[in-house]
């Protein structure tokens, strides 16, 4: 987790610096994507925090990109939001179909476990930090079904921070 939760290490990703590459992968990564598709927690601290930013063209798409909330606990939204109603696969899949470019998925842990398990991600980011932690959220728990992977790109910052690209492996073309 990189954002305030309530946690023994949150907010541990802030202690490091991509560096001006690393910041330019993620003004690239969010100007090249069409929404963001988020969970309820991840919603709510954004929602707090990024509205109160401005003047820089990174705040200006973030804030104004369209947002959906997949939640069975929100009914009312802010910020360019809407919440995602009815069943998740079939919600996501008309998301993916409508739109020609990327939608991301920032945080959001628990949605990303249930999009990982429904084969609803096409693509993987994942960024490496140089810590070991010991303890804390995990993406990929215990009980999740076997996904193989193909990695597409690696990036590496003068941080030490690595991002890997994935895209699933269809079932059936694992290797």
């Amino acid at each position: 987790p990189g954002g305030s939760e309530h946690s023994k290490h949150g907010a541990w990703t802030f202690k490091f610096s991509r560096g001006e590459e690393g910041d330019k992968f993620k003004f690239d990564e969010v100007n090249n994507a069409e929404a963001q598709l988020l969970g309820r927690v991840t919603y709510e601290g954004f929602a707090e925090a990024w509205p109160k930013r401005s003047g820089d063209p990174f705040s200006a798409k973030f804030n104004s990109m369209p947002k959906y909330v997949a939640s069975t606990t929100l009914t009312q939204l802010e910020w360019n939001a809407s919440l995602l109603q009815g069943d998740l696969t079939e919600e996501v899949s008309r998301l993916k179909h409508e739109g020609g470019q990327d939608i991301l998925v920032f945080g959001s842990c628990e949605l990303v476990y249930t999009l990982t398990q429904l084969d609803l991600i096409d693509e993987y980011r994942l960024m490496v930090f140089p810590l070991v932690l010991g303890s804390g959220k995990r993406v990929f728990r215990d009980g999740s079904e076997k996904k193989i992977l193909k990695l597409v790109e690696t990036k590496t910052f003068a941080s030490g921070v690595v991002v890997l690209s994935y895209e699933p492996v269809a079932k059936g073309d694992e290797k």
